[in-house]
C-alpha cells in the first residue's frame, strides 16, 4: 500500500499540470461518491454550492460554481471518457504551449462555458444545473486542432487520421444531440469549442489570455542600471577555461527525468523510483 501511495505522489510530483487536474477531477469525483451519491436510487445529488444553476439569481450569490462544476462529474462513464479525452488532447496542446497556458485555458474556459450555459437557458427559458469539465476539455481539443489541424494521430482500430478529422466529428455529435439530450451539456461544449478557437487565435497575434491569471502584486525583478566601462586594450594572457561539473546526485536525477520524457515514469525500476522519491523530499 505505502509502495502505491509513493508511486502516486511521484506522478503527482513529475507528472506534469496534465496529470495534476486529472488528479483532482478523480478526487472530486471520489469525495462525491462519498457525500452526494444516493446509493439507493443510483444518483447524484450535488449542492447548490458546487453545481452551476441555470437560474442567474442563484448562480450570482455562489459565482464559484462557475469553476467548481468543471470538477465534478455524474457517473463512473462521464469521468472516464472526459478524463480520456483530456489526456489525449493535453499531451498534443503541452507539445507546442506551456502549463501556464493549459492551465489559463481550462479554467477560463471553465468559465466561459459556464457563462454561455446560463444565458443558454435563460433564452431558452429552462432551469436545471450542470458539473463536468466538458467544455474545458472541448477547448483544449479544439485550441491544439486550430493550431495543427493537419497533425498525423494514430488511434486504435483506425490508424492514422488527421486531428481535425477527430475534433470535426465529436463537434458533430455535440450539434446532432443538441435539442436530443442533455442540451445544457452540448452548449457548454460548443461553448468551450469557441472559446479554444479564440484563445489560439489571439495567441497568434500575440495576446496571451492566459496572462490573466498572473498575480498582480508580483512585482517582476529589474537588474538596477550599471554604467559599464569597457577596457579595449589586449588581454595580456588568455582567460583559464572553468569546467563546471554536475553534481553526481543531480546527474542521476537529469537521467532518470530523460528516462521519464522518453519512455514514461513505469519504465523506472523500483530503485530509480525510490531514489527520485527521496530526492524530490
Amino acid at each position: 500500500m505505502s509502495s502505491i501511495l509513493d508511486d502516486i505522489k511521484m506522478q503527482y510530483q513529475f507528472g506534469g499540470v496534465a496529470f495534476r487536474l486529472i488528479f483532482w477531477n478523480v478526487l472530486c469525483f471520489l469525495v462525491s461518491v462519498l457525500f452526494f451519491y444516493n446509493f439507493q436510487l443510483g444518483v447524484f445529488h450535488f449542492p447548490s454550492w458546487i453545481a452551476l444553476s441555470s437560474d442567474p439569481n442563484v448562480f450570482i450569490t455562489i459565482p464559484w460554481t462557475l469553476i467548481s462544476y468543471a470538477f465534478f462529474h455524474h457517473g463512473v462513464g462521464h469521468l472516464f471518457f472526459n478524463m480520456m479525452v483530456l489526456h489525449f488532447s493535453s499531451m498534443l496542446f503541452l507539445t507546442f504551449f506551456n502549463s501556464k497556458q493549459f492551465m489559463g485555458l481550462y479554467l477560463l474556459s471553465a468559465l466561459f462555458s459556464g457563462v454561455a450555459f446560463v444565458v443558454g437557458y435563460y433564452f431558452l427559458q429552462m432551469n436545471s444545473s450542470m458539473v463536468g469539465a466538458s467544455g474545458a476539455i472541448m477547448a483544449i481539443l479544439v485550441a491544439t486542432t486550430t493550431y495543427r489541424p493537419l497533425m498525423t494521430v494514430r488511434l486504435l482500430f483506425f490508424g492514422n487520421v488527421k486531428l481535425w478529422h477527430i475534433t470535426a466529428v465529436i463537434l458533430v455529435l455535440d450539434f446532432m444531440q443538441f435539442k436530443i439530450e442533455n442540451t445544457g451539456g452540448h452548449i457548454a461544449h460548443l461553448a468551450g469549442a469557441f472559446f479554444g478557437f479564440i484563445f489560439i487565435k489571439l495567441l497568434q497575434n500575440g495576446m496571451d489570455l492566459s496572462r490573466i491569471l498572473d498575480n498582480p502584486f508580483k512585482q517582476s525583478k529589474r537588474t538596477p542600471f550599471k554604467k559599464v566601462h569597457k577596457n579595449y586594450s589586449k588581454p595580456t594572457s588568455k582567460p583559464s577555461s572553468r569546467i563546471v561539473v554536475k553534481d553526481k546526485t543531480q546527474q542521476q536525477i537529469d537521467e532518470i527525468l530523460d528516462k521519464i520524457s522518453q519512455s514514461g515514469y513505469d519504465c523506472l525500476t523500483q530503485e530509480e523510483k525510490e531514489f527520485l522519491f527521496k530526492a524530490g523530499k
